[in-house]
């Protein structure tokens, strides 16, 4: 049938007489235990044996004379990759609520209690005013932040700043007492400067997930003692919960962002508005207008006119 399709059919040929003899020499080296020896002038034919019949019988000899080794394995021919390095976890420390800024940071610089530890350039542990008002919790570092060990950089921390900006609020404490000391001179004649009037940022997890890859529930577990003690160490007023996995570790559920906007919520006593991540807003520019609405909500729960609670 192949050969009607016109596919060519490989069958092997009838050994010639040459190799007939070879393979009869080595049968009897194996029976005997010694060595093939193939007396040359029995080969059928007149003649010398050919040249490839010589090569072939001294091969021959040569496969029985030899001890017997493990077959080498095939190769590919490509590269082989050197092998992974294995990475040692271990537990989280303890003592992590009892922790200082100092020991925190240096916990979180050290800690490999989760699989993530392999693949970071560094930690992400938090930036802004640690006496803040506002914290801004996000859900994890990306590319560029694994690589500056800062939370929010590139297009979405651009974004988070401009929103904070309209705020009167900045990551960057100088910026932040220069706007507040604006609105005070504005506002009241006493013209005092109060630093709490900053921003802390942090994210749910301190290192990068492999591809910016959703985090697991496993990794944010691990993560969220380090994360409750910076709450417990800034004492905000206001906490700002971006992204689907910062609402989910801050307030334990499994709601959408949809569902949970508009609402005063709760996180150990601190007041937490709900809204969506900057990297989402770049991707869905209509959201704009409900993240600033959930950014005035923030402010008016900060002024003391709250909304009612959820």
């Amino acid at each position: 049938m192949l050969a009607e399709m016109g596919i060519k059919v490989w069958a092997p040929s009838a050994p010639s007489p040459v190799e007939d003899a070879i393979e009869k020499a080595a049968a009897r080296a194996d029976q005997t235990g010694g060595s093939a020896r193939l007396d040359l002038q029995q080969l059928p034919g007149s003649g010398a044996a050919p040249a490839g019949a010589v090569h072939a019988a001294r091969a021959t000899s040569a496969r029985v004379d030899a001890p017997a080794r493990g077959a080498a394995p095939p190769s590919s021919g490509m590269p082989v990759p050197p092998a992974a390095q294995a990475v040692a976890l271990g537990p989280r420390p303890g003592g992590v609520a009892e922790m200082d800024w100092p020991q925190l940071e240096a916990t979180v610089a050290a800690c490999r209690a989760c699989g993530l530890c392999a693949g970071r350039t560094q930690t992400v542990f938090g930036t802004g005013s640690r006496t803040a008002d506002w914290m801004v919790v996000g859900e994890a570092p990306g590319e560029n932040e694994d690589r500056q060990g800062q939370p929010f950089v590139g297009q979405a921390g651009k974004l988070l700043d401009n929103m904070l900006a309209a705020l009167g609020l900045s990551r960057q404490l100088e910026e932040a007492i220069n706007s507040i000391a604006v609105r005070a001179d504005s506002e009241s004649a006493s013209g005092q400067i109060d630093s709490k009037g900053g921003v802390y940022i942090a994210n749910v997890l301190k290192c990068r997930p492999p591809g910016n890859r959703n985090p697991q529930p496993d990794e944010i577990a691990e993560c969220e003692p380090y994360l409750r003690r910076q709450v417990a160490l800034v004492q905000p007023k206001i906490i700002l919960a971006m992204g689907r996995f910062a609402v989910q570790s801050l307030l334990q559920t499994t709601e959408p962002i949809g569902r949970l906007r508009g609402r005063v919520h709760q996180y150990e006593g601190v007041p937490v508005i709900v809204t969506y991540h900057p990297a989402y807003l770049l991707r869905a520019l209509p959201e704009k207008a409900k993240a600033w609405a959930d950014l005035c909500l923030a402010l008016e729960v900060l002024r003391g006119q709250p909304p009612a609670t959820g």
